[in-house]
């Protein structure tokens, strides 16, 4: 009886288990039977390593529970780099680059096949960053250090450009063309070597030491133009006085003149109007009171 009852309550212990065990693996199958995708991401799903071409999108995907889910983020994210190269001058050429750039969801399986999913490894130091470095070479060899500051933007979009189609071409050998989308490229800044940078700074204070130079020379060719030309206005103003003057005492002569000869009397009022008051002691030999003897002209 003992023996009936340990075996009974072995065949109920071996029952759980199996009910738990089978629970486990239908929670199991449940499970992975669905795919929640985040957003921003695209579900690249693959049977045993063979990966299906559709992806999956955000939400609640169902699936097979065997099918494995792998999450691509298809997020703005940036690549920020430094790029050594050399001008047209043989310059040495410094340059930070930021590259702004997103996977595409619809590519993304092809990319996962042809390319790979890990965004460090895979899209940035595979695919980015060569085309960065030969893009940056190739675009500041086309310029003197010089041009590449006073052109920056023309620089810029030619860098832009080259790094687009460097990663085009490089996408369409790998049979996922259009699978990175590149945004604005940023190039941050131009560092050159500090012989090159002491020229400029010199070339700089040459520059700005001549232009003083003009500018006083301007100042000096100002002022004495305005001192000529305020002597210029003096003589006239005097000359102009002294012919007003002249013109007027004409006049007055003319007019003094022409009354005269209209009344001789006028020379005695003249005299007249001319004395002080004072009798002369001796003229003529003996005392006279003058204009007594004045007799009027006859009209």
């Amino acid at each position: 009886m003992d023996e009936f009852l340990t075996w009974l309550a072995e065949r109920r212990a071996i029952r759980r288990g199996a009910m738990i065990f089978g629970g486990i693996c239908l929670l199991v199958i449940a499970l992975r039977s669905f795919s929640i995708v985040s957003t921003g991401h695209v579900g690249v799903t693959s049977v045993f390593g063979a990966v299906n071409p559709t992806p999956l999108n955000p939400g609640l995907n169902p699936k097979l529970f065997w099918v494995s889910v792998d999450h691509v983020n298809t997020q703005l994210q940036t690549y920020h780099v430094q790029s050594a190269g050399a001008s047209e001058d043989l310059q040495v050429v410094s340059t930070e680059i930021t590259v702004p750039y997103s996977l595409v969801g619809a590519i993304a399986p092809e990319i996962a096949k042809n390319v790979g999913l890990d965004i460090k490894i895979d899209i940035e130091q595979d695919i980015l960053n060569p085309a960065i470095q030969e893009s940056v070479k190739a675009v500041t060899a086309r310029y003197t250090a010089e041009e590449l500051i006073t052109q920056r933007q023309k620089v810029k979009v030619e860098i832009e450009n080259d790094i687009k189609e460097f990663i085009h071409s490089t996408l369409l050998e790998k049979s996922c063309d259009g699978g990175i989308d590149i945004g604005n490229v940023a190039v941050t800044d131009f560092s050159f070597s500090k012989g090159f940078n002491d020229s400029i700074e010199a070339k700089v204070q040459s520059a700005q030491s001549a232009l003083k130079a003009v500018n006083s020379a301007k100042k000096t060719v100002t002022e004495a133009e305005g001192q000529a030309a305020q002597i210029r206005n003096n003589a006239d103003g005097e000359a102009y006085n002294i012919t007003q003057n002249a013109v007027a005492r004409a006049n007055a002569i003319n007019l003094e003149g022409e009354q005269l000869r209209k009344n001789p009397n006028i020379i005695s009022l003249r005299k007249t109007e001319r004395w002080d008051g004072k009798l002369p002691t001796y003229m003529g030999g003996q005392q006279e009171v003058p204009f007594i003897g004045d007799q009027p002209a006859k009209p």
